[in-house]
């Protein structure tokens, strides 16, 4: 998988049906989350950067994103897009979500310019693709304060008129290096408290945020 996005990075916004699929997703997303003003807010896998518009509008200039990747090329289309934007408050960290120790993380972003809990966790189409997502999903909570935010937007099954599409879903995800049956929202649902549901193209795009709980996220 991680050659397959070091290979195809420079032409993945095209590639991925952004605007026809998963845009959706991606706003409802941070809509659920719903960061403030100056909040440090992850951005888990956080790919070519589409998610930093969107971000950039709620966190503002006196906010922080901290780009997370593990694709040194994808973080390349990162910078570019947020060097585009002139947004001075993006930090990258090259570093695998499954592999990486919690704490050597930690210090990273520190190192990088950004604090050392962040304010809110955001994790778009991202879990699904890596093979130990409750790993990714307890080290990104560990990354967060008390009663910190974090959000999930991911993929499953297309429901009641479009099952028909299933095998192209399927298909998509697969394609993508995606487990459609990963459904890792269930650690919001499970986890946090105040959760936010939400859901787009037939069900197909599945959205959860919610406030962290340390005895549950632990």
């Amino acid at each position: 998988m991680g050659d397959k996005y070091t290979r195809f990075a420079p032409f993945y916004d095209l590639l991925s049906g952004e605007y026809p699929l998963y845009h959706a997703g991606r706003v409802l997303g941070i809509a659920a989350l719903a960061p403030t003003q100056g909040q440090q807010v992850l951005d888990i896998g956080c790919g070519t950067g589409l998610n930093f518009a969107l971000l950039q509008d709620r966190i503002g200039a006196s906010g922080t994103i901290v780009g997370i990747d593990r694709s040194a090329q994808m973080l390349r289309q990162a910078r570019r897009r947020a060097e585009a934007r002139h947004c001075d408050n993006v930090i990258l960290v090259q570093a695998d979500m499954v592999l990486e120790d919690p704490a050597t993380l930690q210090r990273r972003i520190v190192e990088a310019g950004g604090t050392a809990l962040s304010d809110a966790a955001l994790a778009t189409y991202s879990l699904s693709l890596m093979g130990d997502w409750e790993r990714a999903w307890a080290t990104t909570t560990s990354l967060l304060g008390p009663g910190g935010l974090v959000g999930v937007v991911d993929m499953q099954d297309p429901l009641g008129w479009a099952r028909w599409l299933t095998p192209l879903a399927r298909l998509a995800c697969a394609l993508g290096g995606s487990d459609i049956h990963a459904a890792p929202w269930r650690a919001v649902e499970e986890q946090c408290t105040e959760v936010v549901r939400a859901s787009a193209r037939a069900g197909h795009l599945q959205i959860r945020a919610g406030k962290t709980v340390p005895s549950r996220t632990g």
